[in-house]
C-alpha cells in the first residue's frame, strides 16, 4: 500500500510540475525508491517510460491550450519546456498529427493523453518461485541493436522476434564458438526514455574470444562484418525468476516479467539497480524440446 501512495505522490508532484523542470530523484523520492528502481518499474507496470508520460502530458496540454487561447506558439513551447519553435513543432505534430499553427482551426482534431490515477485493487495470491543469487563476473560475445519502447510491452515482443529472425547467420557463427550449447543470452542494458541496448549473446572461452579477428584461425577475413561485441557483466547478486518448461515460454516470460514488478519489486526490500538485465534461454535440448525455459535475471540491491 505504501508503494501505491507513493507512486501517486510522485505522479502528482510530476503534473504539479509540468511547466517546470520535473526532478526524478525528487519524484522517486515521493515513493521511497532510488531514481533507476523508480523509472524502470514505472514502465514495465505502465508500459510508457516516464519521460514519455510526461511529454506526452505536456504536449496534451499544450494542445489544449493553442486551441483555447490566443497564446503565441512560441510562449507555449517555452511553457512546456521546448527551447525552440522547430523542436516544438516537430514534437507537437509527432504527437497531435498536425502542426501547432493549425490546432486554431476549427474543427481541428487533437490528442489527449489522460493524468494517471492509481486505484488500489486486490492482487496477488499467486505463487513465484525465485531465488536471490550471486552470479561471479560473466564474458559474453555478442551484436546488439537499438530497440524502441520499454522491455516488456508487445513492441518488445515484435522486435526481438525480428531480431532473431533476421540474423540467422550471427547466431549460427555464435553457436559454433559457445561452449554452451544449449543456452543463449539476452542483454539488456543502456536503458532511457527513448529505448534499450538489447544483445543476442554466448559464453565463449578466452581462445575464441581473443582469436576472433585471426584469420590464420578462422581461415575467413570478414569476422569483423558480424560486429560482434564482448560484453563484460560484473559480479552481482541478481533476483532470478524461471519460466515453467515448456514449448514456447515467451508469453510466460512477458507476463511473469510484468508481474513481478507488480508484487515483488513495489513489496519487498529490494530495489534494481542501474546495470544490465539478463534473460537466459535454455533453449536446446535440455528436456526435449517441450522442457525450454527462460531464466530473468533482474540486478538488485538493499534498499
Amino acid at each position: 500500500m505504501d508503494w501505491i501512495v507513493g507512486i501517486q505522490r510522485a505522479i502528482d508532484y510530476i503534473e504539479d510540475n509540468l511547466t517546470e523542470t520535473i526532478d526524478y530523484e525528487e519524484a522517486a523520492k515521493k515513493c521511497f525508491s532510488s531514481s533507476y528502481h523508480f523509472q524502470r518499474v514505472f514502465s514495465i507496470l505502465c508500459g510508457f517510460t516516464l519521460g514519455e508520460y510526461i511529454r506526452n502530458r505536456r504536449l496534451t496540454l499544450a494542445g489544449r491550450e493553442l486551441a483555447t487561447t490566443n497564446a503565441k506558439i512560441i510562449d507555449v513551447a517555452l511553457k512546456y519546456g521546448y527551447e525552440s519553435p522547430d523542436s516544438f513543432a516537430k514534437a507537437f505534430q509527432k504527437f497531435h498529427g498536425i502542426l501547432p499553427s493549425q490546432a486554431r482551426s476549427n474543427g481541428s482534431n487533437l490528442k489527449s493523453f489522460s493524468r494517471l490515477v492509481l486505484k488500489f485493487s486486490l492482487e496477488g495470491g499467486t505463487t513465484m518461485k525465485y531465488r536471490i543469487e550471486t552470479k561471479p563476473a560473466l564474458t559474453l560475445l555478442g551484436y546488439k541493436k537499438r530497440f524502441n519502447g520499454t522491455p516488456y510491452d508487445s513492441l518488445r515482443q515484435h522486435q526481438e522476434g525480428d531480431f532473431f529472425a533476421s540474423t540467422r547467420a550471427f547466431q549460427w557463427m555464435l553457436k559454433g564458438m559457445t561452449n554452451d550449447k544449449l543456452s543463449d543470452y539476452c542483454v539488456l542494458s543502456d536503458f532511457d526514455d527513448d529505448g534499450y541496448d538489447f544483445y543476442i549473446a554466448v559464453t565463449t572461452d578466452n581462445y575464441e574470444r581473443n582469436n576472433l579477428y585471426n584469420s590464420e584461425v578462422t581461415g575467413i577475413d570478414f569476422m569483423e562484418k558480424f560486429g560482434f561485441e564482448e560484453i563484460v557483466v560484473p559480479e552481482r547478486t541478481y533476483l532470478i525468476f524461471e519460466t515453467e518448461k515448456t514449448k514456447m515460454p515467451i508469453p510466460e516470460y512477458f507476463v511473469m516479467r510484468k508481474q513481478i514488478a507488480a508484487e515483488w519489486l513495489s513489496n519487498n526490500d529490494y530495489q534494481i539497480i542501474n546495470a544490465p538485465e539478463l534473460a537466459v534461454y535454455h533453449w536446446g535440448i535440455v528436456g526435449g524440446y517441450n522442457g525450454r525455459t527462460i531464466e530473468i535475471w533482474i540486478p538488485i540491491e538493499k534498499k
